[in-house]
């Protein structure tokens, strides 16, 4: 039973009695009345039953990305019912207004929305549908959960995306589907042509040039079917939050942005995530939905508060293939996690691949080397300048053993990558 607020109103009406003939007897009879009219009208309000209750499955969207819950709720019995209905999702589906006041005659229906607004990645889950139904005189309700299952699964925002256009662009600069074509680059032979100038004397072909009246040059175009791995890393490393965002889901927006272009270029690319055990596996190839197929991947992927195994994982990786591939490791720059669990497995990608490391940086730690305006900040700027420090050190042993190293914040990241994607690209190095 739930009591309504006229419960309490009746009850103080009740001082008008009492005053008129001031007793505890008079109290004791005005309080059991309110009790009787009020378990009479629960008695008479519509069961839960009554109502017969629907969800539309709400489907999938990005993070951030409106949604909609939609329940059909059907009467089943001979009489008008008055009900109010809240369709509950766990605080992270960002459902409002959900509250929904119904009145359906015999055998009518109403279909009743609730706006979503996804706050994180995974499938989201309904809780309940709560349902309130009044007795005549509206002092009582009969109430009760329905378990209405319902799911909402949300995708990878792909901020990043807004990049795309860009660095398709310039990759159609590269492969010659523009006016502009990027000459004397790239590995694959393309055709010949005159020499003119500007062009590079490197790419001179001497022997048609003898057969012709003027100088001949070889035009090149970029690499197509070569395989582009992205590993991303969901170790306890992978937790931490830059601003209000997770490394990891920063890490994910790099990933995505660089498997749809690399898919346009017709590279094929490959998808792996994990910590010690692979948590996600994904052979894309040369898909033209990559970017999806990949959301797909990522959406229930959490850090877990353990160690990254990277000599498992690079076992994984040589597993999706021997063929020379540009391997994309996403993972934080942390010296320690670096120094103990990467660097020892580094010498066999790099000798077989081509490696990057993409890190996310926070730039709160470049705003504590800077403030020092008292001796607590000052304190706080040493201890950030070490790690700073740190992680640069970690970037300059990559680099000696020849990896790649990308450490820029969370908005940078993605089209950093990008833009290294395609200069390997031009210069022929994958």
């Amino acid at each position: 039973m739930t009591l309504t607020g006229r419960v309490p109103l009746l009850l103080l009406v009740g001082l008008v009695p009492v005053v008129l003939r001031p007793s505890m007897g008079t109290v004791w009879t005005w309080v059991l009345l309110v009790g009787l009219v009020t378990a009479l009208d629960w008695l008479l309000a519509p069961r839960p039953s009554a109502l017969e209750v629907v969800r539309r499955p709400p489907g999938t969207v990005r993070t951030g990305t409106p949604a909609t819950s939609r329940l059909t709720v059907t009467s089943t019995v001979r009489r008008t019912v008055r009900a109010v209905v809240r369709d509950a999702w766990q605080p992270t589906a960002g459902a409002t207004g959900n509250r929904h006041r119904v009145v359906l005659r015999p055998g009518a229906r109403t279909v009743l929305t609730t706006p979503l607004l996804p706050r994180r990645r995974g499938d989201l889950l309904a809780l309940g549908v709560t349902v309130r139904l009044p007795g005549p005189l509206g002092l009582a309700c009969r109430q009760a959960t329905l378990d209405v299952p319902g799911t909402v699964r949300s995708l990878p925002a792909f901020e990043s995306r807004k990049h795309l256009p860009s660095r398709l662009a310039r990759l159609r600069d590269l492969d010659g589907r523009a006016a502009v074509r990027i000459r004397g680059q790239g590995t694959e032979f393309d055709s010949l042509r005159e020499y003119v100038r500007g062009d590079d004397v490197r790419s001179i072909d001497w022997r048609a040039s003898a057969r012709s009246r003027s100088v001949v040059v070889r035009t090149w175009q970029p690499e197509r079917d070569r395989r582009v791995v992205l590993v991303l890393d969901t170790s306890r490393v992978a937790a931490g939050r830059v601003g209000d965002v997770p490394r990891l889901d920063s890490a994910m927006d790099a990933a995505l942005l660089l498997a749809a272009l690399a898919a346009r270029a017709g590279d094929r690319v490959d998808f792996l995530a994990g910590d010690r055990t692979v948590r996600s596996r994904l052979r894309a190839a040369g898909a033209r939905d990559v970017a999806a197929r990949l959301q797909e991947a990522m959406a229930d992927l959490e850090p877990v508060i353990a160690e990254a195994d990277w000599s498992g994982l690079a076992g994984e990786i040589t597993r999706l293939g021997r063929q020379r591939a540009l391997v994309v490791l996403l993972t934080p720059l942390e010296p320690a996690a670096v120094r103990e669990g990467l660097l020892p497995v580094l010498p066999t990608l790099v000798r077989h691949h081509r490696v990057v490391v993409a890190s996310v940086k926070d730039p709160a730690l470049g705003a504590l080397v800077d403030a020092r305006g008292s001796l607590a900040e000052t304190y706080a700027a040493a201890a950030a300048a070490e790690v700073v420090h740190e992680r640069e050190r970690a970037a300059r042993v990559l680099r000696t053993l020849g990896v790649d190293v990308l450490d820029t914040d969370a908005e940078r990241l993605p089209p950093a990558l990008a833009d290294h994607y395609l200069d390997l690209k031009a210069r022929g190095l994958l």
